[in-house]
């Protein structure tokens, strides 16, 4: 097993300490600031800070051999903690719910481990990317010409669990992750006296149909290839005036699909739908397409390193029959480099992601590293 092995409860303190002051997507500046001074301590060969907060710890043999990198993110969600724990979140509205603090703490547990097991052929680069809750994170760090000079051959992730037995190891050859995308429809017409609607334009009907037309493109069947879900996420219409037929109303949805092809062939069906009745209708239409998760697809001989990794710690593996219907902005960068993504089960009990009670389990952060340095041994000693 892993020789000189990380202070696991100086880590657990690490991870609270990322826990109490959460950022969310966009904003993580104190965040990075925070890995960045952990990074520093363990004298990487090179860090590399990108735009908008990530950074990466780069440890290099000097040698020939594969670049592996291995991902966390930074970010928080916008959501109010109930926990009361001395730990919980300093930030009102904003808190760690999907475990990023623990993910991004597993990474820098990976650095120390790197310190003190120093690669013997290759490179290893740790990247902590920011913004993966709204899936633009992946993207700018790719955008970026310090990351395109880095260029990895392989690339891994992890994602705690809830829901499944703690410490296992949940893997999936092909998709993973769905592909997802946010949609944002704006009808402007023209607004009337209430008893009058007819000498004006409302945006009612429009809406309404869009709604039903979003009910009819979906086949919320997981277990098909076909699979997609469009869900309406909020809804407006005219003001509190109840002398005055509205003039506007917007109307958002999620659209999600197995693959990116087929999620985005669903968006482009609703995009013209609504289009269809602001024409109709004599109403102007806007558009606007936010938070893209392209699919997430593990490719087999990663996967095959991710089991090799599980059975030499001696951790449960558990073989997922279709995709998690969650987005993840990994997608981005397995859809360019080889790799692939596996799941750390949190706990059958454990509150679910995005839930206000939520906290990441602190015993997943020895488990983790040894999954990521176990990984690395296969490629880099």
């Amino acid at each position: 097993m892993c020789k000189n092995f990380p202070d696991i409860e100086a880590l657990i303190e690490f991870r609270r300490e990322l826990h109490r002051y959460p950022e969310i997507s966009g904003e993580e500046e104190e965040t990075s600031k925070r890995v960045l001074k952990y990074l520093q301590k363990l004298e990487p060969t090179k860090i590399v800070e990108f735009n908008k907060y990530g950074l990466a710890a780069i440890f290099d043999s000097g040698k020939k051999g594969p670049s592996v990198l291995l991902r966390a993110d930074l970010d928080a969600l916008p959501i109010q903690e109930s926990n009361k724990f001395k730990h919980r979140s300093k930030v009102e509205g904003v808190s760690h719910k999907c475990g990023h603090d623990g993910h991004s703490t597993i990474l820098c547990g990976v650095g120390d481990w790197l310190t003190k097991n120093k690669p013997q052929k290759g490179r290893v680069i740790l990247l902590f990317q920011p913004a993966e809750e709204t899936g633009e994170g992946a993207q700018w760090m790719l955008d970026d010409r310090k990351f395109q000079k880095i260029e990895p051959d392989i690339v891994f992730a992890l994602h705690n669990l809830p829901r499944f037995p703690m410490h296992s190891i949940v893997h999936r050859t092909g998709t993973f992750t769905a592909a997802v995308i946010s949609m944002v429809v704006k009808f402007r017409g023209k607004t009337a006296h209430a008893g009058q609607p007819d000498n004006g334009i409302n945006p009612a009907t429009a809406i309404a149909e869009l709604l039903l037309e979003s009910n009819k493109l979906t086949h919320n069947e997981p277990a098909d290839e076909d699979f997609k879900l469009v869900t309406p996420i909020f809804a407006t219409l005219g003001k509190h005036a109840y002398g005055t037929s509205a003039g506007n109303g917007e109307v958002h949805f999620t659209i999600r699909a197995w693959t990116t092809e087929r999620m985005r062939t669903v968006a482009r069906k609703m995009r013209d739908k609504a289009r269809e009745l602001a024409k109709r209708d004599g109403l102007d239409c806007k558009i606007k397409w936010i938070q893209e998760f392209i699919s997430n697809v593990n490719g087999e001989k990663s996967v095959d390193s991710i089991l090799s990794a599980a059975k030499e710690n001696n951790l449960k593996t558990i073989e997922v029959d279709r995709p998690f219907r969650w987005g993840e902005d990994f997608g981005r960068l397995s859809s360019k480099y080889k790799g692939a993504m596996f799941g750390l089960g949190a706990g059958e009990n454990t509150p679910d992601l995005h839930n206000p009670d939520y906290d990441f389990p602190d015993e997943l952060i020895e488990k983790g590293i040894r999954m990521f340095s176990s990984i690395l041994r296969q490629y880099n000693y």
